[in-house]
């Protein structure tokens, strides 16, 4: 048995979950989240507890117990606190604004035109400072891709170390050309 699929997933005052056919839902105060589960697992409510089993043994359904229990636990995470990623921008001239409406981050990047990056759907981004992002959001999955989204529009390089990295990325710093005489 998973030894992460086994462990039973507490559901907080706040939070409900549904759970039909190879659906779950979970709401709570930071929003609503579903998961279309593939079939071989289970997803059972007892009381206050939420507890996932897979039907045989099968590889396939080994693989999808401790996947689908730890989906519906950042689930219940996400709906109950939320997740938060914190980017850092290093580079002069580099920096980022928040446009006025709220959908859009304006990024100066080095490049001959300024980037407009659309805020997603589910996705809060404020910037309280040039240097600083930090996207919130109730689902684990969209915050992390949306915040490699952002870092993929300049990747820290690795001789002078500008670009947009995740706070506390330590970026190895290679040696330049030497010359020799």
């Amino acid at each position: 048995m998973s030894r992460i699929g086994k462990n039973p997933i507490d559901v907080p005052a706040g939070v409900e979950v549904k759970s039909s056919a190879n659906n779950v839902s979970v709401k709570g105060p930071k929003g609503t989240l579903t998961l279309d589960t593939c079939g071989h697992v289970e997803v059972a409510l007892e009381g206050k507890q939420v507890m996932v089993r897979r039907f045989d043994d099968s590889r396939r359904s080994k693989a999808y117990h401790g996947l689908y229990q730890r989906l519906i636990s950042n689930m219940v995470k996400g709906v109950k606190d939320g997740f938060t990623k914190e980017l850092e921008i290093q580079g002069i001239g580099y920096k980022a604004a928040m446009d006025p409406s709220g959908k859009k981050l304006n990024l100066n990047l080095g490049y001959s035109h300024a980037i407009e990056f659309p805020v997603p759907a589910g996705i809060t981004i404020t910037s309280p400072k040039p240097t600083q992002i930090f996207v919130a959001g109730a689902d684990k999955q969209l915050v992390g891709q949306t915040t490699a989204n952002i870092r993929g529009l300049r990747p820290p390089e690795p001789y002078g170390g500008k670009g947009i990295r995740h706070a506390g990325e330590r970026v190895v710093i290679k040696e330049g050309k030497k010359s020799t005489k």
